[in-house]
């Protein structure tokens, strides 16, 4: 991309000012640290210049917005179009009080849904069940059956909003309630869009809500890629998830490496089980999360994209532009968040969401000030909207195409991790893939590390951590964060009892009997599960027959 000539001179005139400018005034003011790098530990020099990026092919690497390798964006004009959809993480308690938070969310500008569910939701247990005591409705709202969905979207169209569902394990079933309202709003399928998260690889690694053995639960992942592209071809089939893994402690260039090893894992599963590369690919969509260190998680997202491009065109022969797009929604990171001085966090999810538009996301979730403490609030929930508004109507970064591109810093750090996450994935495949990789271990203790010296750093003051290491204050302990009921768990119980005293309980044996029938065989178990939750048998009575046929999986302990 640049003159040798001109490389050569710029070469020289930096080490002329290496030599002249910088040592001098080093001597007579040092700099703050022996050495700058970033949370993935790349060293960060003191300038970049030409020289960083001068092996950089302007239409190899980067090309144009919505054109392959999509470096700059998957779109050709990305915001200028419509903005990011603005998505809240949202739900707790009953379906009854998730509904009023949506229709909060929805009158103060959101533009998608996105369900947050309650533990037992997510490990496929009922309201009822003795381990669900005490969890009910605490970390998202309680979903026992198709009657709390219809609850839980009342006077929500579906075919005008686009819903994102937080669930992996019991996924195949929320997403068969789904359809089931569809059809009771008259919905057609095709009119649907939305996500499930999907990722049972992650949940492996990460989470720990995972119910079946990696098998089985591969078998529901592609039986869901092929329903939903016969069935709702709007639909994203699965959201390979970074969020968690950087969540339990990765860094940046961990976060890619090993979503995208997964995303990899389930192509290949996908495949094995018969189905085209392009049929179902188009439909994968990615989760990550965003930090504070702008310039690195710029720099990751645009990375991210350039390798799964390569990814599914060279490995996976896709001839489909859309299954090399990695289209992604960013979550600001939870995990950054701090109890004290709880108004800090509005700068660091500012900071955190402008990185994410900056780097080209799809749709966005800011989090609320007071959720290192608990639940959000309405106020909290409306300034971290707010946020995003502002963000997209007043900064304006979203005017124009990747505004960041051809900064001499952020082209040298999008090359930078996209290598160092290729020999992750190198790695990986070594292993015998991330399934394999996670057996062994590998990916759990490579996060460890990371999470030990990050901790490590705060505790030695090599990292400051605004009110929590450095300026911090006296503070009262703080007033009106949001309390779930505690009668919750006992209403859903109540609730439980008179579904079934009212359903067809002949129709919810003979719909079991079937899925049970189905799972023992290759078929698809889509149309079993989606009947069995028309006839309004529960989460856990669906789980509980797959657990039969398929077991459950115990972890490892790796020390």
């Amino acid at each position: 991309m640049f003159d040798n000539d001109k490389i050569n001179a710029i070469e020289q005139k930096y080490n002329e000012w290496e030599e002249k400018s910088v040592k001098k005034t080093v001597q007579r003011f040092p700099e703050r640290k022996t050495a700058f790098k970033t949370g993935s530990n790349i060293e960060v020099k003191n300038l970049y210049t030409p020289l960083d990026i001068k092996d950089l092919d302007y239409i190899e690497d980067l090309g144009f917005p919505g054109e392959y390798p999509f470096t700059r964006g998957v779109q050709p004009t990305m915001y200028r179009g419509r903005f990011w959809t603005m998505r809240q993480y949202a739900g707790f308690g009953t379906a009854e009080e998730s509904n009023k938070r949506y229709k909060f969310l929805l009158e103060q500008g959101q533009t998608g849904l996105s369900v947050a569910f309650d533990l037992p939701t997510q490990i496929g247990y009922d309201s009822d069940h003795p381990l669900a005591q005490g969890e009910v409705g605490k970390v998202g709202v309680a979903i026992d059956s198709l009657e709390d969905m219809e609850i839980l979207f009342d006077g929500i169209p579906l075919d005008r909003v686009s819903t994102s569902m937080t669930i992996n394990a019991p996924a195949a079933i929320l997403l068969a309630m789904y359809i089931a309202i569809a059809e009771k709003q008259n919905v057609p399928l095709e009119k649907l869009s939305g996500t499930i998260q999907n990722d049972i690889l992650k949940e492996y690694i990460a989470r720990g809500t995972y119910i079946f053995p990696p098998e089985p639960s591969m078998r529901l992942i592609t039986d869901i890629f092929e329903y939903c592209s016969k069935n709702i071809p709007n639909w994203n089939t699965i959201s390979i998830s970074g969020y968690h893994i950087r969540e339990a402690g990765a860094t940046a260039v961990q976060e890619v490496a090993f979503t995208l090893a997964n995303g990899i894992a389930y192509v290949d599963a996908a495949i094995k089980a018969g189905l085209n590369v392009d049929d179902f690919a188009p439909r994968l969509s990615f989760f990550f999360n965003a930090h504070n260190d702008i310039l690195e998680e710029v720099a990751k997202f645009r990375a991210a994209r350039r390798l799964w491009a390569k990814i599914m065109k060279d490995r996976f022969n896709a001839t489909n532009k859309k299954s090399m797009m990695l289209r992604f929604h960013t979550q600001t990171g939870g995990s950054t968040l701090t109890a004290q001085q709880p108004d800090n966090n509005i700068i660091r999810v500012t900071l955190q969401a402008l990185a994410a538009v900056l780097g080209g996301t799809q749709s966005l979730h800011t989090n609320s000030r007071d959720e290192a403490l608990a639940l959000p609030t309405e106020d909290s929930v409306r300034i971290a909207l707010r946020t995003q508004q502002i963000i997209a109507y007043e900064s304006g970064v979203a005017e124009t195409v990747d505004p960041l591109a051809g900064s001499y810093y952020i082209e040298y750090l999008t090359d930078k991790i996209e290598k160092e996450a290729q020999e992750y994935i190198d790695k990986i495949d070594r292993l015998g893939g991330a399934s394999k990789a996670i057996e062994k271990g590998f990916i759990q203790q490579e996060i460890q590390d990371s999470a030990y010296n990050y901790q490590k750093e705060v505790e030695n003051n090599q990292r400051i951590i605004v009110g929590v290491n450095k300026f911090r204050i006296e503070e009262a302990p703080p007033k009106d964060l949001l309390k779930v009921d505690p009668e919750v768990g006992r209403r859903q119980e109540q609730k439980l009892i008179q579904l079934k005293k009212n359903r067809n309980n002949d129709e919810v044996e003979r719909t079991l009997n079937n899925l049970k029938k189905m799972a023992k065989t290759k078929e698809n178990l889509m149309p079993a599960i989606i009947d069995c939750v028309k006839s309004y048998a529960t989460l856990g009575e669906i789980c509980g027959i797959l657990r039969e046929v398929f077991g459950e999986y115990k972890q490892a302990v790796i020390l």
